[in-house]
């Protein structure tokens, strides 16, 4: 188990963490993910490409009324990367309390 270079890095782990706490088919809309995770709209539009590369994230552009929306879901591959990074980030910090208590 090793940690996944793409989610790794912070501003896509909080993404994969938010679109994680959704139900498995609900997106979310950019302008509300840009404020959960307190980011500008460059930073976030970067990070979403590098997850969509990856194939982590699914992002749809469509326009409601006259205004585009743009709604970004993680996809299977995605939650089980996040799920795997979880995974990797728990043994590392239980080894690291199991060292706590033996001394």
């Amino acid at each position: 188990m090793s940690a996944d270079d793409i989610i790794h890095q912070s501003t896509r782990l909080r993404i994969m963490a938010v679109l994680n706490t959704l139900e498995r088919r609900e997106a979310l809309e950019f302008t509300q993910l840009k404020a959960m995770i307190e980011t500008t709209d460059g930073n976030l539009g970067a990070h979403l490409d590098t997850l969509a590369r990856a194939g982590y994230a699914d992002i749809e552009k469509l326009f409601v009324g006259r205004r585009p929306q743009t709604r970004i879901r993680a996809t299977t591959a995605g939650r089980r990367a996040f799920r795997g990074h979880i995974a990797f980030l728990r043994k590392i910090i239980d080894q690291a309390e199991a060292t706590q208590r033996r001394k």
